[in-house]
């Protein structure tokens, strides 16, 4: 299934391949065996970044890509330290145009479609990194520009920059979104929408949370909730344990994999353009690359979601929602 990019024009998957794993967990082979399923399952939105495995995984990205690039929807990152050195990192015009560079030579490609800033810069002027990625669009080694991990007040003011200057406009958004990280519907997921911003999220399983792994009482040997600080601390809530328990019981009585589900039940957010979806082997990822063709009723996507606790309005004014209200047109 594919689904416009925003406003592009331009068409990707449902399910787009996270390749965070390539040369890392996953080595050159077993990469290939997940390209080449995810390429099956009509997978064509590939989504990297410099910072993962130390450039290996963009490496192994352009290898593999050889011979279908112009079938494919490349997407990329920066932000995070790739040197030692103090400019080694950022969103300044110093570090995007090296990184750039970089990307495109660990690609092996001329152009990059989708070029995320992988994270806010908190000490670089915004218009200064619109600016160099508008740069980069016009010399056509960028296609779209892009951001990852901005709170929606921040793509809401890089898009108006972008406006007031002529910068190529932000055209997709990275947020973190699964049934128990559900922050991205208060204002991200509405911002886009009716910005006509795409949004891909990230962690639908809630970095392994939501695949039948875990409850309650029961743990994996290993995983990235067991063996990632990082993931132990975003996910180390006890009600969430709770949540996936419930969820698991529920795909089983819908009869899908949890993971399947997971991913679907993402999809289903009339704001959301595609999923990323990522793991260490063919067999990790298989129920993920089925959800392209899993299709979720609002009644269905309803229980997913009465499932965890839906995150509170904007406003606070909660009460519109009631009755108990001044009213609205």
């Amino acid at each position: 299934m594919l689904r416009f990019l925003g406003k592009t024009g331009v068409k990707v998957s449902k399910v787009a391949l996270g390749a965070m794993s390539f040369g890392g967990d996953s080595d050159e082979a077993t990469a290939a065996h997940i390209w080449r399923a995810a390429r099956d399952a009509g997978i064509n939105f590939i989504d990297t970044a410099d910072v993962y495995n130390e450039g290996r995984s963009e490496e192994i990205v352009g290898r593999l890509m050889r011979g279908e690039r112009d079938d494919i929807v490349l997407a990329t990152k920066a932000y995070f330290p790739t040197g030692k050195g103090p400019n080694a990192r950022g969103t300044s015009r110093y570090h995007l145009v090296r990184a750039v560079e970089a990307s495109l030579r660990r690609l092996a490609t001329d152009r990059i479609d989708v070029y995320y800033l992988h994270r806010f810069d908190d000490v670089t002027a915004l218009d200064e990194s619109l600016r160099a990625l508008d740069d980069l669009a016009r010399a056509g080694k960028i296609l779209y520009p892009a951001c990852s991990n901005f709170a929606a007040w921040q793509v809401a003011q890089a898009l108006g920059l972008a406006a007031l200057h002529g910068f190529a406009p932000l055209v997709a958004i990275q947020p973190m979104y699964n049934l128990v990280k559900r922050t991205a519907e208060i204002e991200i997921l509405p911002m886009a929408l009716e910005l006509g911003v795409a949004v891909v999220p990230y962690s639908p399983t809630g970095g392994g949370l939501l695949t039948g792994k875990y409850s309650r009482d029961r743990r994996p040997a290993h995983g990235r909730l067991v063996d990632w600080k990082m993931y132990e601390a975003r996910y180390n809530d006890p009600q969430m344990f709770e949540i996936a328990e419930r969820f698991t019981a529920l795909a089983a009585e819908l009869g899908h994999s949890p993971v399947t589900l997971a991913l679907a039940w993402v999809a289903s957010h009339p704001a959301v353009t595609s999923v990323l979806a990522g793991g260490r082997t063919v067999e990790q990822l298989a129920p993920a690359f089925a959800a392209q063709t899993l299709e979720l009723d609002a009644a269905t996507r309803e229980r997913i979601s009465a499932l965890s606790p839906a995150p509170p309005p904007a406003t606070d004014r909660n009460e519109e929602a009631g009755a108990n209200n001044f009213g609205s047109r």
